[in-house]
């Protein structure tokens, strides 16, 4: 899978908490939830849209950031 990294407006743990609870529903995603740069990576088979649409049903500001590179 690619690994694409977005922002989301987070300000605390029930945020992160809430974007977590989202993708869960939405599943066939691995994440990780970088609260302090407000940051989510996501290893998936869905398309963008399908993903910011997801994240932004935590109410949150959520944007695309690009894809992540491999390490």
């Amino acid at each position: 899978f690619q690994k694409h990294e977005f922002f989301v407006d987070m300000t605390c743990e029930g945020c992160s908490n809430a974007v977590s609870r989202v993708l869960h529903r939405l599943g066939g995603v691995q994440f990780d939830i970088d609260l302090p740069n407000k940051k989510v990576c996501i290893d998936s088979e869905h398309n963008i849209d399908i993903l910011l649409e997801t994240l932004k049903k935590t109410g949150k500001n959520a944007s695309y950031l690009g894809e992540k590179s491999a390490q």
